[in-house]
């Protein structure tokens, strides 16, 4: 069964970074799609970052050149870090897996596994 723990939400001011962490168990993070989604309140659940199995990586354009999604095979742990943050990036982010040698994983039908979510919240 697959598991997904995110950590390293919180409040920052506009303009400052946060890391988030998924540690993920029951699937081999190199061989699947992982990826980050976001829900604001009142909004539909959106793709924010993916990474595959090759290692390529999508962005939603509105955090392309502030965001960055990384994996740690070794630790099975995938990463979001995000800079230069804006109150508009104030969310519940998730992590998201498709197990299997998907190209891309950044539409919600296609999630096979969820984490709980941690809120990231952006003061201006």
């Amino acid at each position: 069964q697959v598991q997904l723990v995110e950590s390293g939400g919180g409040s920052v001011q506009a303009g400052g970074s946060l890391r988030l962490s998924c540690a993920a168990s029951g699937l081999t993070i190199s061989r699947a799609c992982m990826g980050w989604f976001r829900q604001a309140p009142g909004k539909e659940r959106e793709g924010v970052a993916s990474i595959n199995f090759r290692g390529d990586t999508n962005y939603l354009t509105s955090v392309k050149g502030r965001f960055t999604i990384s994996r740690d095979n070794a630790k099975s742990t995938l990463y979001l870090q995000m800079n230069s943050l804006k109150p508009e990036d104030t969310a519940m982010y998730y992590c998201a897996a498709l197990p299997g040698f998907w190209n891309s994983c950044t539409a919600r039908s296609q999630i096979g596994a969820w984490g709980q979510g941690t809120q990231v919240t952006v003061s201006s």
